[in-house]
């Protein structure tokens, strides 16, 4: 693995594989049953298994070929890791939101530059829950405080993501019967719709990391949106959401033949051998092995649409 230069950005020649494991709140809670301030142990713990994670990536290191293998990673649980990505080589990425929160909120506040310089990741990361008929109140608070951190990173010329995320109202979702038939029918053109939304109210990221889509069509109505921004253009890559294996192949092979430049997947990769190692039924090896060869799996899955797109 070799360190990508300052300038480096990934490209659909060379993609971005990044391993999400920046998760905290849902983490702590849905895994250790640590709902508020967790003890040292509870740290320790988590800060291991966050270590084991990363043991996969490990695990197949300098086996991509195609692409650079990243980690998107949390400062509360995961500093081992952000050294060791560091000293590997690895793309590394780090989340400045506070996590669990509905309206996007700084983890450190006015701090959150000091904590990006301290820990100079090569991307830093915000998530944010955006629907058009969110309130005027939450969009116009929401725009506001990415607003303000894009003109930091530019001022800084720091790289940055969007994770946006577009729940479905309660209507939507009765309107298009289910989850499945508002992803299929609807949001593809509401995300679109957010992000000229943001876009216009100043929030210029590096890369959009953006839900899947089932169609080129709908994967290309976003690009449109994302290329409609030409002063300070971006790229896009694909996330997880907590998938099946399978349905997040096909989000990979959709977005790779389409000129997004990479993914960011999590749970997908992990939790459940995570959890099974937690309730004692498997070995740590068994964790990393698996992490290994479903990263892998996926790695191979998004190299072989690209190239035969």
């Amino acid at each position: 693995m070799s360190t990508p230069n300052d300038s480096w950005l990934p490209s659909p020649d060379e993609p971005l594989f990044i391993l999400a494991m920046d998760h905290r709140a849902s983490f702590a809670k849905g895994l250790f049953n640590v709902p508020g301030t967790p003890s040292d142990d509870d740290l320790a713990r988590m800060r291991d298994a966050k270590a084991l994670i990363y043991e996969g990536l490990r695990h197949v290191a300098g086996s991509v070929r195609f692409g650079r293998e990243g980690v998107l990673v949390d400062e509360d649980f995961g500093t081992d890791v952000v050294s060791r990505a560091k000293s590997d080589g690895v793309v590394l990425l780090m989340p400045i939101e506070k996590s669990g929160s509905r309206v996007f909120e700084l983890e450190y506040g006015d701090h959150f530059a000091d904590h990006i310089e301290a820990f100079d990741p090569d991307f830093f990361k915000t998530l944010v829950r955006f629907n058009p008929l969110d309130d005027d109140d939450t969009r116009r608070t929401q725009i506001t405080r990415l607003a303000a951190v894009s003109d930091w990173a530019e001022r800084s010329n720091r790289r940055w993501l969007v994770e946006l995320l577009v729940p479905p109202t309660a209507e939507q979702l009765a309107a298009h019967r289910d989850q499945d038939g508002f992803d299929l029918e609807a949001r593809p053109a509401l995300t679109a719709q957010v992000i000229a939304e943001l876009q216009e109210g100043g929030v210029h990221p590096t890369i959009w990391k953006l839900e899947g889509y089932e169609t080129t069509g709908a994967a290309d109505t976003v690009l449109a949106a994302v290329a409609a921004e030409t002063v300070h253009p971006a790229k896009c890559i694909v996330l997880g959401r907590d998938a099946p294996l399978e349905r997040v192949e096909h989000w990979l092979t959709v977005a790779a033949s389409q000129q997004f430049v990479g993914f960011a997947v999590g749970r997908t990769i992990w939790e459940q051998p995570l959890r099974e190692f937690l309730h004692g039924t498997v070995t740590g090896d068994h964790v990393v092995d698996v992490v290994a060869e479903t990263y892998a799996t996926l790695v191979d899955t998004y190299s072989r649409a690209y190239q035969s797109s």
